[in-house]
């Protein structure tokens, strides 16, 4: 990958045509890029910059990588990927499409980014995970990553024995709160209008997990900047320390929908995501997704994991493409 054009204060991209364009630089797709990588192909990683897990102060339940932060783990990928000649570059793609297939008939995408800058690729693994809408809480948003939580495995250690609070946003919430009540004593749901049948309320009284009804006003600071509690439509402050929150998950997509891929919704307002098949394939032929775009709830090593299996799955294609041009290249000169 030699040959580049650039354009002033951006990162070169290939002139020619590359065999796989990674969209999304977190651990599913620079997993994916490693993998290639080390197979000789030629990759492309092209990454927003913006990873959903910025404002965590570490990953948990990576095995080799616990407590690392995450901005040190996604440096050291790219490094990584790099090492073995691959390309990484910041970017944001405006549009990707299917192109005209090669005179060998080969697959073809072109990728345009919102800065001007064009590549071709032979495959695509779209990588580029998802983003997090918080319930509409004055005071919410400001906490997200800290003491606003949502993922008992991802969060639940540092939380620990803390007065949490679960703000429901949905019939998942109930199953949400046991996975909370095991981290600690003092745990209340604030229902926020959603139904809890009898059998719900009888396992929350005898967990001891308090219910509270009415409107949220406001998250409420500490003087330290933390969360002192939650005040409600009618005045009254719970006091809590941590809240526990399930968001509406929305895979990125922006740019990708002139490929057409198929999306689905989740239900009970859980999110959108990539309908993939075996290895993170896709119904459109020659693209692959893998991680939080493809799955929802996927943690840094399940987003890895997939991001691996389908870098190997599509170098193991492209090598089946190979052989199928040097076969019809050889008869091509053996006719002429």
């Amino acid at each position: 990958m030699t040959d580049t054009h650039s354009t002033p204060g951006f990162d070169p991209l290939p002139e020619g045509t590359v065999d796989v364009a990674v969209l999304g630089g977190g651990a599913a797709g620079l997993s994916g890029a490693l993998m290639l990588a080390r197979s000789r192909r030629s990759v492309v990683v092209i990454d927003a910059g913006t990873p959903r897990n910025a404002p965590a102060d570490g990953i948990h339940g990576l095995l080799g990588h616990e407590g690392t932060p995450p901005g040190e783990y996604l440096e050291r990928g790219r490094g990584e990927v790099r090492g073995y000649g691959g390309l990484v570059v910041t970017g944001t793609v405006a549009a990707a499409r299917a192109a005209d297939p090669s005179a060998d008939g080969d697959l073809r995408f072109t990728l345009e980014l919102t800065d001007g800058r064009r590549l071709t690729a032979r495959r695509l693994l779209i990588a580029t995970g998802l983003r997090d809408e918080l319930p509409d809480v004055p005071g919410l948003a400001e906490h997200w990553g800290h003491g606003v939580v949502h993922c008992p495995y991802c969060h639940g250690w540092e939380v620990r024995d803390e007065p949490i609070g679960l703000l429901a946003r949905g019939p998942i919430s109930a199953h949400q709160a046991l996975l909370f009540r095991q981290l600690t004593d003092d745990l209340v749901y604030f229902r926020r209008g959603t139904e809890l049948d009898d059998e719900t309320r009888e396992r929350f009284d005898a967990l001891g997990i308090k219910i509270v009804e009415g409107e949220l006003a406001e998250v409420v600071p500490d003087e330290d900047g933390t969360i002192a509690g939650v005040r409600l439509a009618g005045g009254e402050v719970v006091e809590r320390r941590v809240l526990a929150v399930g968001t509406t998950m929305h895979a990125r997509t922006e740019g990708l929908e002139p490929l057409g891929l198929p999306m689905e919704e989740l239900p009970h307002g859980m999110g959108r995501h990539i309908v993939t098949g075996m290895a993170g394939t896709t119904e459109v032929p020659g693209v692959w997704a893998a991680g939080n775009v493809a799955e929802l709830s996927a943690q840094v090593g399940a987003s890895a994991a997939a991001g691996a299996l389908a870098g190997a799955h599509i170098n193991a294609q492209l090598a089946a493409a190979d052989a199928d041009a040097a076969v019809a290249a050889r008869k091509a000169a053996t006719a002429a």
